[in-house]
């Protein structure tokens, strides 16, 4: 079995570093419980990263020295937008979700 690594900080969800859910698309923004709106974050980041928007957040990881996961992060956030479409509703959670692919796949360098 693979280990659970912090898409955040690449740290190993073992031992004193524990596992925790992150919501991508934080629920102050319309972000639902749904499995394709979480990743593993350690407890620090998730923390620290409060509801600091994903792009936000990848940017103040690197400024950190960190290597944040972005093909996780982008992985997750296509996942949450087809699993949108497909049951419809979260007209809250659409703009910001959008908004947030756009400057990730950027970073990307993606189209």
């Amino acid at each position: 079995m693979a280990k659970a690594h912090c898409v955040w900080c690449r740290r190993d969800c073992t031992g004193p570093v524990r596992a925790t859910t992150d919501h991508l698309v934080p629920k102050v923004k319309g972000g639902p419980s749904w499995l394709e709106n979480e990743v593993v974050a350690c407890g620090r980041c998730n923390r620290a990263r409060g509801h600091t928007s994903p792009a936000d957040w990848f940017a103040e990881c690197r400024r950190r020295g960190w290597d944040p996961d972005l093909p996780a992060v982008l992985g997750t956030l296509r996942s949450l937008a087809a699993a949108i479409a497909e049951r419809g509703g979260l007209r809250r959670a659409r703009p910001y979700l959008d908004g947030q692919l756009r400057r990730l796949e950027r970073l990307a360098g993606e189209p």
